[in-house]
């Protein structure tokens, strides 16, 4: 399986900022070191060109992010300092998605071990979200005329509000978005369909609700290519979860979703989106084991 990185740039940012960017390279290192993927299987994308997240996002908006014009509300909205690195490094977040979908397409499965910036919004950028990178690649793989229909599988502990915003009313970007109701966005974004959970959900109720809903959408949607949000937040030592899910049932989940894309012989992108828990190796494992299962169903395909 071939996986892209594009989060390697190194962010200048403040003291205590409680995002984990070490995660990045911790993931890559131990999918080497354990074998999951050789050194040649990951590598480095093409940044999202401005033509491509222009489809997705507002000239006024990627001209103040580009420029460093972003006022200091918006930027603290962002949750990141403006920097240079910080325009690369979503750039070619964004890029990898891309270079994901492209290879999922010809070979079944692949994966973006950064992306799922699913907070920004065509206008502003939320959450640790600068550009929104499952739209840009959906729309991206569009335009090349390899696919038509596009299903967005969101597992994120935190409501997609940035992809329902900048897919709003286009039927061919089908979004999902399984969360905590009572996490961030506290103003929610209408998906397609949004499934908001309670507080400590664990692993049964989740697995149950998540199945019947993803066996729905595949079964309507027929889409053409699936962009798989995994996300390490509903793990229950997340810092920023409220759900209650162990590293099992989170591995359960993965197995669950990419089983039933499998069995439909849908192509899938997968990217993993959040992760706060208080230790850096959860995080780290909980992506890892969403990669060494993306592997495996890509190696039966």
């Amino acid at each position: 399986m071939i996986a892209y990185y594009g989060d390697h740039f190194v962010l200048p940012l403040p003291d205590g900022h409680r995002f984990p960017m070490s995660k990045y390279a911790l993931l890559r290192q131990r999918i080497v070191d354990t074998n999951t993927l050789t050194p040649g299987s990951l590598r480095v994308p093409d940044g999202a060109t401005d033509e491509e997240i222009l489809r997705a996002h507002l000239p006024e908006y990627l001209d103040k992010v580009k420029f460093g014009t972003l006022s200091s509300k918006e930027v603290r909205r962002i949750g990141f300092p403006w920097s240079p690195e910080l325009v690369e490094r979503s750039r070619r977040s964004s890029g990898s998605t891309i270079s994901a979908c492209r290879t999922a397409i010809s070979e079944g499965v692949s994966a973006n071990l950064a992306g799922g910036t699913h907070h920004a919004c065509p206008d502003h950028g939320e959450g640790y979200s600068v550009f929104n990178d499952s739209t840009i690649a959906a729309r991206a793989m569009q335009v090349e005329g390899l696919v038509e229909k596009v299903v967005v599988i969101d597992c994120d502990v935190h409501q997609g509000n940035g992809t329902a915003a900048c897919t709003k009313d286009d039927a061919s970007i089908y979004t999902f978005s399984i969360h905590g109701e009572k996490n961030f966005p506290f103003r929610k974004i209408p998906s397609d369909l949004d499934i908001g959970l309670p507080d400590n959900t664990a692993d049964q109720e989740y697995l149950e609700t998540l199945e019947i809903a993803v066996e729905r959408i595949l079964y309507l949607e027929q889409p053409d290519l699936v962009i798989y949000q995994s996300g390490a937040d509903p793990y229950i030592h997340d810092k920023l979860g409220k759900l209650s899910l162990t590293k099992q049932g989170l591995a359960q989940r993965d197995r669950l979703v990419l089983e039933l894309c499998y069995t439909e012989r849908i192509p899938v992108a997968v990217t993993m989106g959040g992760g706060y828990a208080k230790q850096v190796d959860d995080i780290v494992d909980i992506h890892l084991q969403t990669i060494q299962i993306a592997a495996e169903f890509q190696a039966k395909w």
